[in-house]
């Protein structure tokens, strides 16, 4: 019978005088992350926002297109929004409704759960010194159930994109909520179309893709509109 012997334990040479040990590498920090108001009063100004797992801020370019097909509805030269009436009503960084304050909107509540991130909208809105921002916590689909109908020119609604549950009870609320003149601004993981928007009160009026995000500007349907 053979037998076994223990492995030899492996020394590590010692390090050389004069030279230090080598130090374990740290975890470097991660750098801030931050947004950039495109039009209006806060145009160029840049906000540092949380790097959340999951937060996803609009794009620049897609912000750039959205504001510009919204202004085009509110009938306003230099991409003004003037006397809207608008809720994000799933805010994250709050590009999206922080945008519409610049452009002139009159109120703009911006609805978040997240308590971190409605402590950071809370100080965004003191930063800018903007009255016509209202920071809520809460779910944001009640928030648009809330909203007397027909009261609202521009629901943002970005949820979460493994929320699919969402999305539905959002674009009712927001069809009910909207004015005749407005739009709902729906983000969305895929396309969706006017067969499964219908059932809803809405129908497509503009869209494009960005890597993953789906952007669609949504219009409420004849028959809502009656």
């Amino acid at each position: 019978m053979r037998k076994e012997t223990a492995p030899k334990a492996s020394v590590k040479p010692a390090a050389k005088p004069g030279k230090p040990a080598a130090k374990t590498p740290r975890h470097k920090s991660p750098l801030p992350r931050q947004i950039r108001i495109i039009g209006g009063q806060w145009k160029r100004t840049r906000l540092a926002v949380a790097d959340k797992p999951g937060l996803r801020p609009t794009p620049d370019r897609v912000r750039e297109t959205l504001f510009n097909w919204l202004a085009s509805l509110a009938g306003a030269g230099g991409g003004e929004l003037p006397g809207w009436h608008c809720i994000d009503a799933f805010a994250g960084t709050g590009a999206l409704g922080l945008e519409a304050a610049s452009r002139g909107a009159v109120s703009v509540i911006l609805c978040e759960q997240d308590a971190d991130l409605v402590a950071q909208l809370q100080a965004i809105k003191g930063k800018l010194d903007a009255p016509a921002l209202r920071v809520e916590r809460g779910n944001g689909v009640t928030a648009v159930e809330r909203a007397p109908a027909c009261s609202l020119h521009a629901v943002f609604l970005d949820p979460p994109f493994e929320q699919a549950a969402l999305y539905e009870p959002a674009l009712r609320a927001a069809a009910r909520a909207l004015h005749a003149d407005g739009a709902v601004y729906l983000e969305a993981p895929r396309r969706w179309t006017d067969d499964e928007l219908a059932p809803l009160g809405l129908v497509g009026f503009r869209y494009l893709k960005a890597g993953a995000v789906h952007a669609h500007l949504l219009r409420r349907s004849t028959v809502a509109a009656a």
